[in-house]
């Protein structure tokens, strides 16, 4: 009896130790998502900005962004594919395995709110829209509203710069470039 206890005990360990997470091809609960506070659709009130991992096999997975305004109210829902940023990487990031796509990931999460995403102001009096400026209507009211922008990046040289249109009460693009 005593040696059927020994060898379940030693099945399990062995299980347990064969399906660690911690052996890079999961992404710990902690490191899923980021959640941060700043000024954007309100010079005077903070939005919430989140953005979180979605799904289980990173091929599978996105990047679910969203930003909440200072009235809890759902102003900006994008969700980007892990599978088009890992196309982008390609030619620098060796992504063929699970574990470096994990890797890859986790590395996004970490940086997607980096103070250096975050333009303050979106748009400054200086500044004159080129090629790259969606609308330049928004664009100008920017230069004179004063409000931050946010940039995120869909791929190695892609960005989209986005800010609060108040004449049109929601966000929008006011930069996008290189494709």
């Amino acid at each position: 009896m005593k040696f059927l206890t020994v060898c379940i005990l030693i099945g399990v360990s062995v299980l347990a130790a064969c399906s660690n997470p911690g052996t890079g091809e999961t992404i710990p609960a902690n490191e899923q998502q980021r959640i941060i506070v700043k000024s954007f659709s309100d010079s005077l009130q903070a939005d919430t900005f989140k953005v979180k991992i979605e799904g289980n096999n990173p091929k599978d997975m996105r990047l679910a962004f969203t930003i909440r305004s200072f009235e809890g109210r759902l102003i900006y829902s994008i969700g980007i594919k892990a599978a088009d940023l890992f196309k982008n990487y390609d030619a620098t990031i060796n992504l063929d395995k699970k574990k470096n796509q994990i890797k890859f990931l986790k590395e996004e999460i970490s940086r997607f709110f980096d103070e250096e995403n975050f333009m303050e102001p979106a748009v400054t009096g200086q500044e004159n829209p080129d090629q790259y400026v969606p609308d330049k209507a928004f664009f100008e009211e920017l230069k004179k509203n004063q409000l931050n922008g946010f940039f995120y990046r869909l791929g190695k040289e892609h960005k989209v710069y986005i800010a609060w249109s108040v004449t049109e009460k929601k966000v929008k693009p006011y930069y996008i470039c290189c494709k």
